[in-house]
């Protein structure tokens, strides 16, 4: 066995997400030797409790889909998006690199993806906005092909009953009360439950999916990947290069050498309350993230030691959450596009399209909050009709709210809705109730627009006129609190198109290469669509490594 004193690697990588096995995979293609150092004892950090898909415009997956998607089409919907926020240069490397990464990885490893169709961008009304999407998600695997390796894969515990689904399932099986197409994916889902069962398969779709194929392919190229290894520093030479990592493995300092360069790919600071007290809107707290535990800022402190430059820190990933005591938060995403549904504020009053992207609501909840009617939290209400026809914070169309819900006062239940405005303390719900249905009726939301937008439709009943409209009129009525939670934070240190860390004067620091959320997202302060998280983290990774690669010769 190979003493972890004094090793050497060419790249040494520190985090275990999509970001950090996207590097050590290219490494090994590239023919570099690769280390993989994940402070907890589960690999797969955040990318493994999440949808697992990538917006990648111009991928060969939306070519063979025949979307004529193009570089041109993609970078104005980027300018309409992200603005100025992100140097253009970025935006440009972003949109050259993601395509042959996905390609490189379908013709050469065990990364798959397919196209999920009709899933739109976020805002595909903006100049080169696709309302079929550009979305990509990871096909399905069995657990078992990764042998020993699949016992410490983080798990994401998704509420799904045993069914294994993919996103494009799910927005179907969201109607499954509704439709013929729920009642058939239902049919479908639930043969694949089966035959998995039958033939002794664990089969794992999503996030959970995306990071067993890395791993496997990870391993079938031989790269070293140390759980149970947290990073506390960086090493560097006497002219300011980074060298090597100081991580703790078996409860000593180890010293790791890299020839090549440190790819830092660790997630950002989600679970570190004084980091989120310091950079992001108040209030804020560490219990609404969806984020990994292990990520508390490591790369961010290490990377401000060296002089690096920081940006974005004010921001999140959001993930607009409901947060039942004793569980882990559960992240709104098709809930908040199904009729007979509203979110008010303290006061009762609306404030926003409820079905907004998730990160565009996060904003307008911090953006609306104020003392008088507070939004954080907010109050999210509905009647026993919606309750009963769709699928709502991971229960079935029907299934009882938990006991503990209600026994613990997070859920509030009432037989009219004035009676819940008094459960509230939100006098003006009555009135917003009455206006609502008024629009419900007449399908049109004159106040936000709800229904508007082709991303708002997608998680919708298309049985009715307007999809995301129908009245709030059928007793009992409910009502639980939502949070401005996250999926991670998104501001982080600063990197050029080919994933190096620079410094406040422009210039990089030798050696050192970021990606994911400890790096400044190249998405700016938004979120252009399904996937805008982990598809840079995978491409600049792909990209820092290729730097790496060349600068060894």
């Amino acid at each position: 066995m190979t003493s972890d004193r004094d090793l050497t690697y060419d790249v040494v990588v520190v985090g275990s997400g999509a970001a950090g096995l996207a590097a050590a995979v290219t490494a090994r293609l590239r023919g570099l030797t690769v280390l993989v150092v994940e402070k907890t004892d589960k690999y797969g950090g955040s990318t493994a409790l999440s949808g697992g898909a990538i917006w990648v415009p111009g991928n060969l997956h939306l070519d063979r889909a025949g979307l004529a998607d193009t570089y041109d089409k993609a970078r104005a919907y980027l300018d309409a998006t992200v603005g100025d926020r992100v140097p253009a240069a970025r935006k440009d490397a972003y949109l050259a690199h993601g395509p042959r990464m996905v390609e490189e990885f379908h013709e050469r490893t065990e990364i798959r993806f397919m196209y999920t169709p009709g899933y739109p961008d976020y805002f595909p009304e903006a100049q080169g906005g696709m309302a079929q999407g550009r979305s990509i998600e990871p096909c399905i695997v069995d657990l078992k092909r990764l042998g020993k390796a699949g016992r410490t894969m983080r798990r994401a515990g998704l509420p799904t009953y045993g069914l294994t689904m993919t996103s494009y399932d799910f927005r179907f099986l969201n109607m499954v009360g509704r439709t013929w197409a729920g009642r058939r994916t239902s049919l479908k889902v639930g043969a694949r439950a089966v035959g998995a069962l039958v033939t002794g398969r664990t089969l794992l779709s999503l996030g959970e999916a995306l990071i067993a194929r890395m791993r496997l392919s990870l391993d079938r190229l031989g790269g070293d990947l140390w759980l149970s290894a947290p990073l506390t520093g960086l090493v560097t030479d006497a002219a300011g290069r980074v060298t090597g990592v100081r991580i703790t493995r078996a409860g000593r300092e180890v010293t790791v050498a890299a020839r090549g360069g440190v790819v830092l790919a660790s997630g950002g600071f989600s679970h570190d309350q004084a980091l989120r007290e310091k950079h992001l809107p108040h209030p804020t707290s560490t219990a609404w993230t969806h984020a990994s535990e292990g990520q508390t800022g490591d790369a961010l402190r290490c990377g401000e030691e060296l002089g690096a430059a920081t940006d974005l820190l004010d921001r999140v990933w959001g993930a607009p959450s409901v947060c039942p005591p004793g569980e882990r938060p559960f992240f709104l995403v098709a809930d908040r596009g199904i009729p007979g549904m509203v979110i008010v504020d303290g006061a009762g009053e609306r404030y926003a399209d409820e079905a907004l992207p998730y990160h565009a609501f996060v904003d307008r909840m911090y953006a609306a909050d104020r003392p008088e009617a507070r939004t954080v939290p907010s109050w999210l209400i509905l009647d026993a009709r919606s309750k009963a026809r769709y699928l709502f914070a991971g229960l079935f169309p029907g299934q009882p709210f938990p006991k503990r819900w209600s026994e613990s006062g997070f859920l509030k239940k009432a037989d009219t809705v004035e009676e819940l405005a008094r459960l509230i303390g939100a006098p003006g719900l009555p009135a917003a109730i009455d206006r609502f249905n008024g629009h419900a009726d007449r399908g049109v939301d004159e106040d936000f627009g709800r229904g508007n937008s082709v991303y708002d439709r997608y998680y919708g009943d298309p049985t009715l006129a307007n999809p995301n409209l129908a009245p709030i009129d059928k007793g009992p009525f409910y009502a639980v609190p939502v949070h401005p939670g996250d999926i991670g934070t998104k501001g982080g240190l600063v990197t050029d198109g080919d994933g190096r860390v620079l410094r406040e004067d422009g210039g990089p620091i030798p050696g050192l290469y970021a990606s994911g959320n400890c790096s400044a997202a190249v998405m700016g302060e938004t979120y252009p669509g399904p996937g805008a998280t982990i598809g840079p983290a995978m491409a600049f990774s792909w990209a820092a490594v290729n730097a790496i690669a060349a600068g060894l010769g």
